[in-house]
């Protein structure tokens, strides 16, 4: 199967001065099974944002385009409400088995104080995909607090999607979530060994992030367990904070799940009105 991975949209002030009908072009042109969006599709949850990012999503030709939430587009009390009206609306969302007792802040709303159709903040599911005779699991993890840019996922939230990954059949399991659980800086994920411990429970694969804007991929092999993963994190898609890449860039994934997996890098720059597209194959 061949995945196609965005992310860091940035729809708002973030966002670029690039033609999106020129990228949109480019991403359709891939054949792909799966695009995957690792996040920051807006830059402050504005809904203007929301619907304008839910536009470009939606003109991906692709029939399974999955998305996640980015610290950035968690700056509302609305924020889930309008990720699952214009973004992504899973059919089954992972809750814990209480409302009290947690490190994430606002994870439920307190009702007291606002009026929402839904008090439960994060946005964590499941999704198999059948791609031929083969299934694939989208593990989709929320890592974002409320109004902060530090990550953390809530330890009751991993246990009950551990549950549901062990009674899914599969035959590839990747995981999607915004920040980095290989990061060596402040922008990693503060509990990251628990995912890595759930990744390595459930012989995950892959895992894909954004939230840098830089490009990243690291592979770690666990001697006790003999299991190996890969994450693969992607830079700024369309954003205009392109200081650390110096460019603007998805990544193209051919034949994952296989021993013939290919990976390209698509990177491109604003030239006048158009795009210059560089495609540089990593693997």
């Amino acid at each position: 199967m061949n995945i196609l991975h965005i992310s860091d949209l940035h729809f708002g002030p973030y966002h670029w001065k690039g033609n999106n009908e020129i990228l949109l072009k480019k991403i359709n042109s891939y054949d792909t099974d799966i695009v995957i969006n690792t996040g920051d599709s807006t830059s402050d949850s504005l809904e203007s944002e929301y619907s304008d990012a839910g536009s470009f999503l939606k003109n991906i030709e692709c029939k399974n385009v999955l998305s996640i939430m980015g610290n950035h587009d968690k700056y509302s009390k609305k924020s889930h409400e309008m990720f699952k009206e214009y973004i992504f609306n899973p059919e089954k969302l992972i809750y814990p088995p209480t409302e009290i007792g947690f490190k994430k802040k606002y994870l439920f709303i307190n009702k007291k104080n606002i009026v929402l159709n839904e008090y439960f903040s994060d946005i964590n599911y499941l999704k198999t995909i059948k791609v031929g005779n083969k299934t694939l699991l989208a593990v989709c993890i929320d890592s974002c607090y409320f109004q902060e840019d530090y990550g953390l996922v809530e330890e009751s939230i991993l246990d009950q999607l551990s549950l549901q990954i062990a009674d899914t059949e599969y035959d590839t399991a990747i995981l999607l979530i915004h920040h980095s659980i290989l990061g060596k800086t402040g922008d990693s994920l503060g509990n990251s060994q628990s995912v890595i411990n759930l990744i390595n429970k459930h012989k995950i694969k892959y895992a894909f992030c954004g939230h840098t804007h830089r490009m990243d991929l690291s592979q770690v092999y666990n001697l006790n367990i003999k299991h190996q993963f890969t994450q693969f994190m992607c830079g700024t898609t369309s954003s205009g904070s392109i200081v650390f890449q110096k460019f603007n860039m998805f990544y193209y994934y051919k034949n994952v799940g296989e021993k013939n997996l290919e990976i390209y890098l698509i990177k491109y720059l604003i030239k006048g009105n158009n795009l210059e597209f560089q495609e540089e194959r990593i693997l």
